[in-house]
């Protein structure tokens, strides 16, 4: 059993910013793949953005520019700056984890909410 909190969501303006971090509980944090996925209203699940043990990265091409992913290996913790924020980047955000032996965890999300 993987815990993960995510924290850091909430209301914006358009253009705004807001930081998004998530802690997770496994002690092998040093070998997954974390990721940061979000759900609008009567939308799929969608990936956001990715990085690796070793801080390769991947974003969605409707993120690319206005958001950075990043990873404390020490703290166990994962990070997703947002930038420029637009109105539809509004979505509960999800943090996910990937570990090589036990699968795929999620934590229960955090609201982001952009104004026009």
């Amino acid at each position: 059993q993987v815990q993960l909190v995510e924290s850091g969501g909430g209301l914006v303006q358009s253009g705004g910013s807001l930081r998004l971090s998530c802690a997770a509980s496994t002690s092998i944090f040093n070998l997954s793949v974390m990721g940061w996925y979000r759900q609008a209203p009567g939308k799929q699940r969608e990936l956001v953005a990715t990085i690796t043990s070793g801080g390769s990265t991947n974003y969605a091409n409707s993120v690319k520019g206005r958001f950075t992913i990043s990873r404390d290996n020490a703290k166990r913790t994962v990070a997703l700056q947002m930038n420029n924020l637009e109105p539809e980047d509004t979505a509960v955000y999800y943090c996910n984890i990937r570990l090589p032996s036990y699968g795929t965890y999620w934590g229960q999300g955090t609201q982001v909410t952009v104004s026009s």
